[in-house]
């Protein structure tokens, strides 16, 4: 079991972005400290930030500076009040921005990690090397360390890098071991046999075979990650492991619970996907040798960025088809994992909840509850949600100069947001 006890809080955030955020704020809480203060805002939070006027500075919004003329009532102590950035989706001007394009910057950097990857596992054992084979070649975006080379890159720049350090080099690929086991272990635990259109280790090697895999390259990772000599990192990327199982750990024992509090919902999302991308970024930074205040911003910009690309995730369960998701449409509902879109229908919806915490026992009851998901808003406003996480993931970018990595970094945010347009 992991200990959930208390980690460090930086109370210059919304009430809604009060989850564990790992970084080396002075002020601490005790982790149900942060529920009894959520929980008491985080409606009223919501709507006031729903109700920002946007104002576009730039044509351009692939590297577009927007602010909202108003200051969030919210935020809690936020140094300077400075309103965070947006992004307005709507644009006609822009074109879309793929991933291609965000990491041609970086080609020669993943191109470096896609050919050392699997030799980093290592050949012991050729079963789990032929399952790690397996979710490697899967098709997966190196979206972690991509980011780990672009704010690299970024932040090298601040020092006099000319060149990324074998440091560098080597948390990018610790950091994508160590999000393939956790999806090798994510699998096995919601027993899905489909990933990214092909079917997953478990159902091709069984599930014994999958949980060893997964924790190989856990092990792998960890004995690499020692091996970096930082015990800043070390710590960092140790306790990401640790938020993983707590993560599960949470998402296990509230499923089909309709009292479920959305910060419950963020506080589970950073443990599951914020809290790696995060680790990322900071130790890239680290790495670069700036100051502690940037690389604090870089960790924030990676949680904030997590945290969208969960929520938006976790929209596209309810608009994609089970052929562009890569398995089956809706599928946390019907295991009973309680999502933002429903979070937010639920508070409109008195039916819904009745129709989830029957389970679902009715013969076509998922797809009401899908239906009724749709047509509350619940879906609109977890997409506002997911733009105010990204408006300050652009913020915490400011201290950076400008680059094409900044803008790499930036143009990530906008293709995250892009998905659900």
């Amino acid at each position: 079991m992991m200990s959930m006890t208390s980690h460090n809080l930086d109370f210059g955030r919304s009430v809604l972005d009060l989850v564990a955020c790992g970084c080396s704020s002075s002020a601490s809480i005790h982790r149900s400290s942060v529920r009894k203060i959520a929980m008491t805002g985080s409606r009223k939070s919501n709507r006031d930030c729903g109700a920002r006027r946007l104002v576009c500075c730039r044509q351009n919004l692939a590297r577009c500076r927007v602010y909202s003329t108003k200051t969030p009532e919210t935020l809690l102590n936020e140094v300077g009040q400075i309103p965070p950035a947006v992004l307005n989706l709507k644009e006609k001007s822009r074109s879309p921005i793929s991933l291609a394009n965000i990491f041609e910057v970086v080609a020669e950097d993943l191109q470096t990690l896609n050919q050392n990857l699997k030799s980093i596992v290592g050949a012991e054992n050729p079963v789990l090397m032929s399952a790690a084979e397996q979710i490697f070649g899967a098709g997966g975006k190196r979206l972690r360390p991509a980011l780990v080379f672009l704010v690299s890159r970024a932040t090298a720049e601040l020092v006099g890098l000319k060149e990324l350090t074998t440091k560098h080099r080597r948390l990018a690929e610790i950091i994508e071991m160590i999000h393939t086991a956790s999806l090798i272990h994510d699998d096995v635990l919601d027993e899905s046999d489909m990933r990214r259109g092909q079917e997953t280790v478990h159902q091709l090697y069984g599930t014994r075979v999958a949980v060893l895999a997964g924790d190989f390259m856990f092990a792998q990772s960890s004995w690499y990650l020692a091996n970096l000599e930082n015990l800043e990192v070390i710590k960092l990327i140790s306790q990401v492991i640790k938020d993983f199982a707590s993560g599960e750990i949470k998402q296990a024992s509230s499923l089909f619970d309709c009292d479920l509090e959305l910060e419950e919902y963020l506080i589970k999302s950073y443990y599951k996907t914020a809290s790696l991308i995060a680790a990322s970024t900071k130790g890239a930074a680290i790495f670069s040798g700036v100051d502690g205040s940037l690389s604090k911003q870089m960790y924030e910009y990676g949680r904030n960025l997590g945290l969208s690309f969960q929520i938006v995730d976790d929209i596209l369960d309810f608009t994609q088809s089970a052929e562009q998701l890569g398995k089956p449409a809706a599928s946390d509902l019907a295991k009973g994992n309680l999502t933002a879109p429903v979070i937010f229908a639920l508070e409109k919806e008195p039916k819904l909840r009745e129709i989830i915490e029957s389970e679902f026992c009715e013969t076509g009851s998922l797809d009401e509850a899908i239906k009724l998901v749709k047509t509350s808003g619940g879906i609109e406003e977890a997409q506002e949600l997911a733009k105010e996480k990204a408006n300050l993931a652009i913020h915490n970018l400011h201290c950076l100069p400008r680059s094409p990595f900044r803008v790499a970094l930036e143009d990530m945010v906008m293709f995250n947001l892009e998905r659900f347009v």
